[in-house]
């Protein structure tokens, strides 16, 4: 076998791989086949100029099967793509709630859903609960009803089910939990999880709350898919995220409290090339003899506020002297929020509630639009205890100025990105804080 010299050795084969924004554009990356889906999106990251939050997230979408579920962090990204069908896709977006279960557990498992294998007494308390999932010798255990889809037809059957480290389990005999009596649908090692996007009317769906378990091989077979749909929210939550607990254990955990700190080494990609949109602009440092552009995003975050309160500051000044400016800053005041990535324009309600639930269901999760019903209104759409509401602003008009106000007029602000800064510190009429905005990127 002839030897390989220094050089060859350290080559390493890259594979293509495509990612689509939600604005509709790709990016085409070459990335090596140990890439993680979090090095990808600290790439994506880096070349889209965004500020990695941690929340960033690969979507794999399939539209003919109607599933999408977000890659874990510490997948690889081209052993995912080898299983997917021809028409899958992967897509950039962000996902608030993907370690969400950590930091509140309790709001994911309701104490009627979670059993005991070993007899504890009541002595194991609900914060003990994460510990139990992630010990890989201990035996949580999910239980409760959920619709079956039959295999070859439209007719859904209600089963009680029970999801253990082993697989997901249904009864043929009521609630009974005895060996006998269960029957094995899916297992967790070969199986991914997917949230189902298609509407129920699709399916004949019993509640809006469908997901389905896939196998890991499977391109596109309709067969081995099997489809399952929850009473409510909270329930199909509680099922998807212990399936993921329990498939990933410590991996999960892992990948939540130390977010990878290394930087993949960027200097082998190309230079990024950013579409024609408000991410192609460049944030400039201009306190030197020349100007730099500045690479850090949370220093270009820093320096945007900074510029913000800047022009306020200036366009108070302007009033007060009277300026003449054809850009008068009164009528500034209603356009600059157009730069902001939770402004979202002529929306429609349903796209926004889209948004917010593609982008995880967390309290504070939140985006601006323009009202539909009043075109010189907007409205701030906002998500608190996985529900999503809908506020008003309004604008009223002072001594020929005009502000905005979600609370008729109480709290004036003089343009929506002060409007917002104001609710991200102080919740006033809101059920929460403006906490995480709700972000489209163009790649």
């Amino acid at each position: 076998m002839p030897s390989c010299s220094p050089d060859c050795c350290l080559f390493q084969a890259v594979e293509i791989v495509k990612v689509w924004s939600e604005d509709g554009a790709g990016k085409v990356v070459e990335i090596p086949a140990d890439m993680t889906a979090r090095d990808v999106c600290q790439l994506l990251v880096y070349k889209s100029h965004c500020v990695d939050d941690n929340a960033w997230t690969l979507v794999e979408h399939h539209p003919i099967l109607g599933l999408e579920r977000c890659l874990e962090d510490h997948e690889l990204v081209v052993q995912v793509q080898a299983s997917m069908s021809s028409d899958s896709k992967f897509l950039f977006r962000k996902n608030y709630a993907k370690y969400e279960f950590f930091r509140n557990p309790l709001n994911f498992f309701p104490e009627q859903m979670v059993a005991w294998c070993q007899e504890s007494d009541g002595t194991i308390p609900q914060s003990q609960l994460l510990q139990n999932f992630l010990n890989s010798s201990s035996c949580p255990e999910i239980q409760g009803y959920l619709f079956v889809k039959e295999p070859g037809r439209k007719s859904w059957k209600k089963l009680y089910m029970f999801l253990r480290r082993s697989g997901l389990y249904f009864s043929t005999k009521g609630t009974s939990k005895e060996p006998r009596h269960l029957q094995l649908l899916s297992d967790l090692d070969d199986s991914n999880i997917f949230t189902t996007i298609t509407s129920r009317k699709v399916h004949n769906a019993p509640t809006d709350y469908q997901f389905s378990i896939k196998p890991s091989k499977s391109r596109g077979d309709c067969k081995e898919l099997k489809m399952l749909c929850a009473e409510d929210e909270q329930s199909r939550t509680c099922w998807m995220t212990a399936f993921r607990l329990l498939k990933y254990g410590l991996v999960l955990y892992k990948s939540y409290s130390v977010p990878q700190q290394r930087k993949t080494n960027l200097s082998r990609f190309s230079t990024p090339v950013r579409s024609v949109s408000e991410n192609s602009l460049v944030a400039m440092d201009f306190s030197g003899r020349t100007g730099r552009v500045i690479d850090n995003p949370v220093e270009a975050q820093s320096a945007a506020v900074e510029e913000g309160q800047t022009w306020r500051k200036r366009s108070q000044r302007m009033n007060v002297l009277g300026s003449p400016s054809p850009l008068h800053p009164s009528s500034l005041s209603t356009v600059i929020h157009r730069t902001q990535v939770w402004f979202h324009g002529r929306i429609m309600r349903e796209e926004a509630h889209k948004m917010i639930i593609q982008q995880g269901q967390v309290d504070g999760l939140f985006l601006l639009r323009d009202s539909q019903s009043n075109p010189k209104a907007f409205v701030l759409t906002l998500c608190h205890h996985q529900k999503i509401k809908h506020f008003q602003i309004l604008p009223c008009e002072e001594d020929g100025q005009v502000f905005f106000s979600l609370d008729d007029g109480a709290t004036k602000f003089t343009d929506l990105i002060h409007l917002v800064e104001f609710y991200q510190l102080n919740r006033g009429v809101l059920p929460c804080k403006l906490k995480h905005p709700c972000t489209a990127v163009a790649l």
